[in-house]
């Protein structure tokens, strides 16, 4: 249950880091209110991991997980670049959440 606990935490940065492009500077109450909704779930979450996981490893996987997902957002509905060297770079924080996971008790 914990790392599902982590992965939907991961999930919820994506949506805050996501949102912060729709606030346009926290002017927008919406999209703000939205955004800050996230970001308290995700730290909570978070936080919840962190009672069974090591802070290193939780901490790498969320951030991980929200830098992947942002970056894939970002590809698919923003139109930027998706070059082979982005690609790959994804590609080596994928393998080392998985890295990680596989080696968390």
């Amino acid at each position: 249950m914990t790392w599902i606990i982590l992965i939907i935490a991961g999930l919820l940065e994506v949506t805050w880091a996501v949102g912060l492009k729709y606030t346009h500077g926290f002017t927008k109450l919406m999209p703000t209110l939205w955004t800050l909704t996230a970001m308290l779930g995700s730290i909570g979450m978070l936080g919840l991991a962190l009672r069974s996981l090591p802070l290193g490893t939780a901490y790498a996987i969320w951030t991980g997980i929200g830098t992947v997902g942002t970056v894939i957002y970002g590809i698919v509905a923003l139109n930027e670049p998706a070059s082979a060297v982005r690609l790959a770079c994804i590609a080596m924080i994928v393998g080392g959440i998985i890295g990680l996971k596989l080696t968390t008790t």
